[in-house]
């Protein structure tokens, strides 16, 4: 199912994701050095990582929520978009009220704030699979008739219309 939401041909849920999720992942491993070094500039900036994650998030749940409009009732996808959807929101909940408990002293976070970064990692990790059991698994956001040789999304031209579907070399 293509997705709706798209730049250059491409979904742009899935171009976006990758920011937050690297930024709030990078936040709470910077929070895993402070512990082992001491060091609290680790936890100061990744306050900031912590910060633009969740804008980052935010945006990028925007086109998240159009693709899952998109998606037919009463099917796995639609369920499994919710959950993964729901999750995610959640993900950034507990980052945002992490962030909100550094605010006053980034460098130094208090044991809740780092516990709640943590449950944001464990549940991204859960969501991120389901994001990737909504495109692996169930074509959401794929190109009908998407293939190894498929045309550049460029070209305008759809993704069956490639007149040899056997990949090089086979």
């Amino acid at each position: 199912m293509r997705a709706r939401a798209r730049l250059l041909g491409h979904p742009v849920h899935q171009m976006l994701i990758v920011f937050p999720l690297g930024l709030l992942g990078t936040g709470a491993i910077f929070d895993v050095v402070q512990l082992l070094t001491k060091n609290p500039r680790w936890s100061d900036v990744g306050f900031w990582m912590i910060g633009a994650g969740i804008v980052g998030g935010l945006v990028a749940a925007v086109f998240g929520l159009i693709d899952w409009l998109g998606i037919p009732g009463g099917t796995r996808a639609k369920r499994i978009g919710l959950l993964h959807g729901g999750g995610n929101l959640v993900v950034v909940l507990l980052f945002a009220a992490s962030w909100l408990m550094r605010r006053d002293d980034p460098a130094a976070p208090e044991t809740a704030a780092l516990v709640l970064s943590f449950a944001g990692i464990g549940l991204a990790l859960v969501t991120g699979w389901l994001g990737g059991e909504l495109v692996s698994r169930l074509g959401i956001g794929v190109d009908e008739g998407a293939h190894a040789n498929a045309p550049s999304s460029l070209s305008h031209r759809a993704a069956s219309e490639a007149s040899d579907r056997r990949p090089a070399g086979a």
